[in-house]
């Protein structure tokens, strides 16, 4: 214990932030003084370090290496900046951040110990989405940017989101480089960040680039002018403002407001998760839908890289359309559009997204790829014309940015709800005459969420060695494991005699596995039967003993 007890000591000494350093401060002062359960904290505070992957950083605000806090970030962007003057003769960057606590901390922080690095360094004026700061690293031109949010995390955490512009055009950074950075952090980490040096030689920016992302995204509304009656929630995040003025420059009709959520809150007061997928998120914007008889509802999370969709049935029940409903809308929308100007360009999607993509694609002659889950790998597809993913993300202009953007989805959205209006069709026509010219596909999600970050391991395992045969009477004829491919990548994918389609992956953002079901049927009242019964099935499979007999 007294190396525990020196490690969080030499943490301690170099935290510059007050809240941090008081919390550590007490932890070890009650595990010192005999606290069995105060001990047991501060080793699972120091075991390890939070690590930098693909994803960048994510994790609790907490003091200790296994959390988000200023020093961590500090040695992030120690790192980052070592790796940048390694890749660049003339290394720039770009920093924003969202409304959760500490990111504009996190953010000054880093463009302080850039700007200390010699790297010239540019900082967003304020809170604003993260497709603003993927669109500002191509503006400038800059080597590097960074984006401090969590995106749709619990209010607990927060997360540190890096990309490379210039030869790497501009996306979320992929393998080797995340390798690469994080060499070099564990390089500073072995110090300390009072070592690092500091600078406010650094541009806080004007309008400038914001206003340029709204032109540019304003310019995608191209169908005639039409009365479009809906409600919009940004979910206690950053994405009104823009997203309201990008509406004005593109002479697009306002949405209803859902007040409590429309302002920045890092406490997320309304909702247990600030997800639009999460049971429950959508109810305040669902009430007042009701009220106002509105068409659908619109929403962003809380960074703006995302877009949900929700409307009513025939019966009057509201409830979000999955991202690959959304996904294979905006998809036939632009596909159909570029097909009529004489374009042509790439589908993409990640692997656990619908594979109706490949349909669209097909009926097109155009062409589609699947890739790796992440923008980081759909940004990358060269000739892309619209990428997505089902987890809410849309790129539907990647000239302008090479990362989802959930503001000029929305943008594009509300251009086809004009297109239809224009030909005398709802969005329920569109979904129908989707399913009548390329089948009712039908997609769900199950999430096991672990304390134990090792039961994710076990799982995947377990699944591996035990594959199942059959699931809801249906023979297994085809297993792939992503490990022993080209992709290398933590993923099962079970396909069934019956055409539908089961892939197991944990979750790159949070402690969790996800087990995405893809089916098929005749209509849609047909394909939601198969669905449920695809559904049920696998919840009976994962509750077997041989697989840890899973709550799900």
């Amino acid at each position: 214990m007294t190396d525990l007890f020196s490690v969080a000591q030499q943490w301690l000494a170099q935290d510059p932030d007050a809240e941090t350093r008081a919390e550590l401060s007490q932890l070890i002062e009650q595990a010192q003084s005999g606290d069995a359960q105060a001990k047991t904290e501060l080793a699972a505070r120091f075991d390890g370090r939070l690590q930098f992957g693909t994803a960048g950083l994510r994790g609790r605000l907490q003091a200790g290496s296994m959390g988000m806090n200023r020093v961590l970030v500090a040695q992030a962007a120690g790192g980052l900046a070592e790796f940048m003057k390694g890749y660049d003769s003339q290394p720039s960057i770009v920093i924003g951040y969202d409304g959760r606590k500490n990111s504009d901390v996190f953010a000054r922080d880093t463009a302080e110990i850039m700007a200390g690095a010699g790297i010239k360094t540019y900082l967003l004026p304020r809170k604003l989405p993260t497709p603003v700061l993927a669109y500002a690293i191509q503006y400038f031109d800059t080597t590097a940017g960074v984006m401090v949010t969590a995106s749709h995390n619990p209010p607990e955490d927060n997360g540190y989101k890096v990309y490379l512009g210039k030869a790497n055009g501009g996306g979320q950074i992929v393998s080797p480089a995340d390798q690469q950075i994080a060499a070099l952090i564990d390089k500073v980490a072995a110090g300390n960040i009072k070592d690092l040096a500091r600078s406010q030689d650094f541009t806080v920016l004007d309008d400038e680039v914001v206003n340029a992302y709204i032109d540019k995204t304003a310019s995608l509304a191209q169908e005639p002018a039409a009365d479009i009656n809906y409600v919009y929630t940004a979910m206690h995040g950053v994405g009104y403002e823009v997203l309201s003025k990008t509406l004005t420059k593109a002479g697009l009709p306002q949405p209803q407001l859902v007040n409590e959520q429309i302002e920045p809150d890092g406490n997320f007061p309304t909702v247990n998760f600030p997800n639009p997928e999460e049971k429950g998120a959508l109810d305040l914007a669902i009430k007042l839908a009701k009220e106002k008889n509105a068409e659908f509802i619109i929403a962003n999370d809380p960074d703006a890289d995302r877009l949900a969709v929700a409307m009513p049935d025939l019966n009057g029940n509201w409830k979000g359309l999955h991202g690959n409903v959304v996904g294979c809308l905006l998809g036939w929308y632009l596909t159909q559009k570029a097909a009529e100007q004489g374009k042509q360009g790439v589908l993409a999607c990640s692997l656990v997204s619908s594979p109706a993509l490949a349909e669209i694609a097909k009926k097109y002659g155009f062409a589609s790829e699947e890739t790796l889950t992440g923008f980081k790998y759909i940004g990358k597809v060269q000739g892309l014309l619209f990428g997505f993913e089902e987890a809410l993300g849309y790129l539907v202009d990647p000239d302008k940015v090479r990362d989802k953007d959930g503001i000029s989805a929305a943008i594009v959205f509300l251009d086809l709800v004009r297109s239809l209006k224009k030909q005398g069709k709802t969005l329920a026509d569109y979904i129908n005459e989707f399913q009548q010219t390329f089948g009712a596909y039908v997609s769900g999600q199950i999430s096991i969420r672990v304390s134990d970050l090792s039961e994710i391991g076990k799982l995947m395992t377990a699944l591996r060695q035990m594959p199942p045969s059959e699931i809801g009477g249906f023979a297994v004829a085809q297993v792939i494991d992503h490990l022993k491919t080209e992709r290398q990548n933590d993923i099962l994918v079970f396909t069934l005699a019956n055409g539908s389609r089961l892939i197991v992956r944990p979750s790159g953002t949070e402690p969790k596995i996800k087990f995405y079901l893809d089916a098929k049927g005749t209509d849609a009242a047909n394909a939601d039967q198969v669905l449920a019964q695809f559904d049920q099935s696998v919840r009976a499979l994962l509750r077997q003993e041989k697989y840890g007999k899973q709550d799900c």
